[in-house]
């Protein structure tokens, strides 16, 4: 069954159900049922010479200034890459010890979008995503488990890995494990040692934030605002409450590494930096991330990279909004979360990823079965009119669509164009994109129903007008928002 039919089936169920049913079986597969279906649609893009989520030629479309919110600067300012024509990008990722749950989602369909549309204007994307597979919550869920803890977070990144492959997140360039790049963590704790900005304790490391006299430039934050045991653990040994670890001394029964301290671990901030300086250098473009993360932890990776690097620095600091749940963000240690897979075994996942993006990446999503029920209505919409415009044209023929497209409709297809990529190049404002699409779908409707007015005629000039501006609209949106991230493929 094409994907597309998939689609179709299981939006037509969520809309028609009630929240809370299991969606319907899929309907049976057509011949032409084939609308993003990633196999039809590579075949496509490789007789252009491009492969699925690579960019469309750039002569085929308008220049647009992408334009991007900094959390540094607190202002959406113009993306100037490092080095033209390339992105170096970093987002923090999982800790993967139980099912990853909406909030996850939210993060990673975001930047998805983002590496996508990266793509899509012409960029060579190198995007880092790391796994953080030892840490504390790890540890003790695999105590309680009685399971070995990198066995744990090993099993837990390939269920994230599912995940991710059903909201149609393409996989990242380079994906590191801590566990394996610990040579290169105690190498930058070595270098922040050796700068003066860090201190050894019975084996443990911490970071003194009294030697960095540009802590709390990204968060804005003030000292007196950092309460000891707020994400910082409190340890009276410390020469300042808010210094934090960078690496930690052995305990019994958990897993430990030689270190010129002593065997231990990383603490959870230095692993960043270390990751993204080893793929993407001390210098990149952008560093993703949820808005939680912008203190401590990226707070500290700032810290950590100057205090050893001081030219390191990231272009743009990006993040996504959370996912709110009775007017509180979502969240494992609160219990109030609903992991990915309960939603997908109610929703199709692209209602899910179609949910999270009609609000703007750093605004929170409230989530609700309602908002749900509309994004299945509104997908179901969207896939039937793309569905039904190919259908429907490929019953009459091969047509030349530059020469014949009425020329109305040809401006309406423009003008779709060029506002897409205006709302997209304005902090990536998937809301407003998401909501012109409506525009060409109701003008592909429209052409569709005058068509059937001459199902049963022979071919006139009036009809193949209306079959030009039908398979033109259909075949522009088609490629228009897959490969832009907009929709799946």
């Amino acid at each position: 069954m094409s994907r597309s039919r998939r689609i179709l089936a299981c939006a037509a169920a969520a809309v028609s159900s009630p929240p809370r049913l299991p969606r319907a079986p899929p309907l049976p597969s057509t011949s032409r049922a084939r609308l993003f279906s990633p196999s039809s649609l590579a075949h496509e893009m490789a007789e252009e010479g491009r492969s699925v989520g690579e960019e469309e030629p750039r002569g085929k479309r308008p220049a647009a200034e992408l334009r991007l919110f900094d959390t540094r600067t607190k202002a959406a300012v113009p993306f100037r890459p490092r080095v033209e024509g390339k992105v170096a990008m970093y987002v923090c990722g999982v800790t993967p010890y139980d099912y990853s749950h909406v909030g996850h989602a939210r993060a990673y369909v975001a930047f998805d979008v983002l590496f996508r549309y990266l793509k899509y204007l012409g960029y060579e994307v190198n995007y880092v995503r790391n796994f953080t597979d030892i840490d504390d919550k790890i540890i003790k869920r695999a105590n309680e488990a009685g399971e070995d803890a990198l066995s744990l977070s090993s099993r837990f990144i390939d269920e994230f890995h599912r995940d991710m492959y059903e909201l149609q997140c393409l996989p990242p360039t380079h994906e590191p494990r801590v566990t394996k790049h610990i040579e290169q963590i105690i190498d930058l704790i070595t270098k922040i040692m050796d700068n003066g900005k860090a201190y050894t304790i019975e084996g443990d490391v911490y970071f003194s934030v009294d030697n960095f006299p540009d802590y709390l430039s990204l968060s804005g934050r003030k000292v007196d605002q950092n309460r000891p045991g707020t994400r910082v653990a409190v340890d009276a040994r410390k020469r300042n409450p808010a210094d934090f670890a960078l690496w930690k001394s052995a305990k019994e029964g958990e897993p430990s590494w030689e270190s010129p301290w002593g065997r231990g671990r990383p603490g959870w901030h230095i692993e960043c930096s270390a990751m993204s300086a080893h793929y993407l250098g001390n210098i990149f473009d952008i560093h993703g991330g949820g808005k939680d993360l912008i203190f401590p932890h990226h707070e500290n990776e700032l810290a950590q990279s100057q205090a050893a690097y001081p030219e390191s620095e990231v272009k743009c600091w990006m993040h996504n909004g959370f996912v709110n749940k009775d007017g509180q963000k979502m969240a494992k240690a609160d219990k109030n979360f609903f992991t990915i897979r309960d939603i997908i075994s109610l929703y199709h996942p692209m209602a899910l990823r179609l949910f999270l993006m009609r609000t703007h990446y750093r605004s929170d999503v409230n989530h609700s079965d309602t908002a749900l029920q509309f994004a299945s209505g509104r997908l179901y919409y969207i896939y039937q009119t793309l569905h039904d415009g190919e259908e429907t044209v490929s019953l009459y023929g091969e047509h030349k669509l530059e020469n014949s497209i009425p020329a109305d409709d040809q401006k309406l297809i423009e003008e779709n164009r060029s506002n897409f990529l205006e709302k997209m190049s304005d902090d990536l404002h998937t809301t407003a994109a998401l909501d012109h699409l409506m525009v060409p779908l109701r003008a592909i409707n429209n052409n569709l129903s005058d068509l059937k007015a001459f199902a049963t005629k022979a071919r006139t000039p009036e009809k193949e007008t209306i079959t030009e501006a039908a398979a033109a609209a259909t075949e522009k949106t088609r490629r228009l928002y897959p490969s832009s991230g907009c929709l799946a493929e």
